[in-house]
């Protein structure tokens, strides 16, 4: 049922962690996990990886979702309901207008995924192998634009359909069947000859491999991977009920996208282990991984079948993700501008249409435009997640350290659960937080800049 006050809400429970699981299991876990194992040192990252979610991702999911459900509002809402003030509510318009930026060329590059999913139905393995597929495709304007605007509709198509009728609905469907698709191609991966050794690779800590630059990328990634700040956990929150355990969906929610991102590890890294003799350089970093190297390991393995299930499997990961983030922009413009959700629903898609096409035209017709020296979609990709989203968590952090207090954060927390893991909570934000997230802000800038390499 939805709210009398005319926001959508989830049914219960797996409604909420089911939405929550599909928003943090998305492309992050699938091609840029991998790399980053394999780079940093495959157990040892993983080990590393695994705390920092159990204790600072836990942290963020927890105070969002506690933020969400305690004002019942989507970013800017929660932070003026919270606090008063120029500053207060610039943290949560910063919150809001993340995913306003990401999910536009977020939707490009699903529609990349659309692509080589129609590929390997009507053309084969051997043709999306090619050297020349990639960027080929990328070079033609209709062809990038028409996969980007499929992958933009499926994703509205959704958000018109509301919370419990959509984003649930689509939830319960697609996450069952990623964790099944997942599984299969893993089965497939690990059972090549000679992949074994990226099993142990990746699942064994050698702790001579552990460095600094190992924490620092897995602090990264956590944060990338588990949906922190950006608007969706506050969002998402203000449709949860009353009653809901939050801790426990937090940890349930933890669980999920942590074995996803194993099982993306152990379905790429023994397959490029066994395709490159070993040579973990083969694990390129970003897109030249999910669409330059991997069609060549599947080809190598012998049919176009297991290449049409990775990416069926890669296009519902993505799917979720931006339909997550979308959500996120449509309630801000319900809350803020007071409209219906068909009306706040149509701006989202005038949003995405005109910042999604921007994008795909870097790649051709405006590729003479190069902020920074990058294409339009990498630069909004560092300006998201390199520069905003640290800020945004680090404002969520001191939202609740100097506005609301920690003693009614966890007031909220303690109404549903019985909190657990309250030290933990409380030693992260007092003592690890801000530091934490000064430490990605500044790794990812100078990565950007080309003086470290994560």
């Amino acid at each position: 049922m939805e709210k009398n006050n005319g926001r959508g809400s989830f049914s219960g429970k797996l409604g909420y962690v089911l939405a929550t699981a599909g928003s943090a299991v998305g492309l992050g876990n699938i091609w840029r996990f991998p790399y980053l194992a394999a780079k940093y040192g495959g157990g040892a990252f993983l080990l590393v990886y695994i705390v920092l979610a159990l204790t600072f991702g836990y942290t963020m999911i927890l105070s969002e979702t506690a933020l969400g459900r305690m004002t019942g509002k989507s970013p800017v809402g929660a932070f003026t309901t919270l606090g008063k003030g120029r500053a207060v509510r610039a943290g949560g318009w910063i919150n809001a207008i993340i995913p306003m930026l990401i999910v536009p060329y977020y939707s490009v590059i699903g529609g990349w995924v659309v692509r080589y999913l129609w590929g390997y139905l009507t053309s084969g393995a051997a043709a999306m192998a090619s050297d020349d597929m990639f960027t080929g495709f990328l070079a033609s304007p209709w062809a990038v634009e028409v996969c980007f605007l499929v992958f933009a509709a499926m994703t509205m198509l959704v958000i018109f359909g509301g919370v419990q009728n959509g984003i649930e609905k689509v939830s319960r469907i697609m996450m069952p069947l990623l964790a099944v698709l997942t599984l299969v191609v893993v089965g497939f991966s690990v059972t090549r000859p000679g992949a074994l050794a990226g099993v142990k690779y990746f699942l064994v800590p050698d702790f001579k491999r552990l460095s600094l630059m190992t924490v620092v990328s897995a602090l990264g990634q956590m944060f990338y991977s588990l949906s922190i700040a950006m608007g969706i956990l506050i969002t998402f929150g203000s449709y949860t009920k009353p009653d809901v355990d939050i801790e426990q969906t937090t940890g349930q929610v933890e669980i999920f996208d942590t074995a996803i991102a194993i099982l993306a590890g152990l379905m790429v890294i023994p397959a490029v282990f066994a395709f490159s003799g070993g040579d973990t350089a083969a694990l390129n970093k970003g897109p030249a991984l999910m669409f330059v190297t991997l069609p060549k390991v599947f080809e190598s393995m012998g049919g176009a079948w297991i290449g049409l299930l990775f990416f069926l499997l890669v296009l519902m990961a993505a799917l979720t993700s931006s339909v997550s983030l979308a959500e996120s922009v449509c309630a801000t413009f319900e809350d803020e501008l007071h409209w219906s959700r068909p009306r706040a629903a149509a701006l989202v898609s005038v949003i995405l249409a005109a910042l999604g096409s921007l994008s795909c035209l870097g790649f051709n017709t405006l590729n003479h435009i190069a902020p920074m020296g990058m294409d339009i979609l990498s630069f909004f990709d560092f300006l998201t997640n390199s520069v905003m989203m640290p800020i945004a968590a680090a404002a969520i952090c001191l939202l609740i350290l100097r506005v609301v207090g920690l003693k009614e954060m966890e007031a909220e927390i303690s109404r549903s659960s019985r909190f657990k893991r309250r030290k933990v909570y409380r030693f992260v934000l007092r003592y690890l937080s801000l530091a934490l997230l000064a430490v990605i802000l500044i790794s990812s800038i100078l990565d950007a800049f080309g003086m470290i390499s994560i």
